[in-house]
């Protein structure tokens, strides 16, 4: 989320700007970085919801009172209903670290390792009613080392996303990212 406050606030010709960050529970830093950037903050708590279907459907009714026209997902670890894709269809971004299909999932950097590949990465793509699944938008290798732990390997993943995620934000920003049949033109 910071690479992308900072990348909208260095380019004027950034096509977006961020109206609300929301998390699902309090005490995140990101909802301070966002504050301190001058961008609403919202929490919408999960132990609030009876279920996923309520929660997915407060989530929406923030970001839409907001005036959100797009989604940018990043950190957010809940899986939200299908209701999210019909209220903002082709318009929700989500960051994987793992070149999707390969590794889905809340351990993509474990699994890549306990797999012994040579090399991992980064997926940005759109968000289906699957978990990281949906149209590519983007991807980018990183090599995986002999000797990499856990966190050095995802340190080094992030590295790359923080670059290759403000990309992928502007192009849908101008309208340069169509998606047909499952798959994504970049204009």
């Amino acid at each position: 989320m910071q690479a992308l406050l900072d990348e909208m606030a260095f380019d004027g010709d950034f096509g977006a700007k961020p109206v609300l960050v929301l998390s699902d529970r309090h005490g995140v830093p990101a909802l301070d970085r966002a504050a301190s950037a001058g961008v609403a903050t919202q929490v919408v708590d999960w132990a609030d919801h009876l279920d996923r279907d309520s929660f997915t459907a407060a989530v929406c009714d923030a970001l839409e009172a907001a005036g959100a026209e797009a989604v940018v997902l990043a950190g957010f670890m809940r899986i939200l209903g299908p209701a999210v894709v019909e209220r903002f269809p082709n318009r929700i971004l989500n960051t994987h670290p793992a070149l999707l299909p390969s590794f889905r999932g809340a351990h993509a950097v474990r699994e890549a390792l306990t797999a012994g590949v040579k090399v991992t990465g980064v997926t940005i793509h759109f968000v289906d009613e699957e978990v990281d699944h949906g149209p590519i938008i983007a991807q980018q290798v990183v090599p995986v080392y002999p000797h990499d732990t856990e966190e050095a390997l995802h340190e080094r993943i992030q590295v790359v996303e923080h670059m290759l995620y403000p990309d992928v934000v502007k192009a849908l920003a101008h309208g340069k990212l169509t998606v047909d049949e499952g798959h994504v033109t970049w204009q």
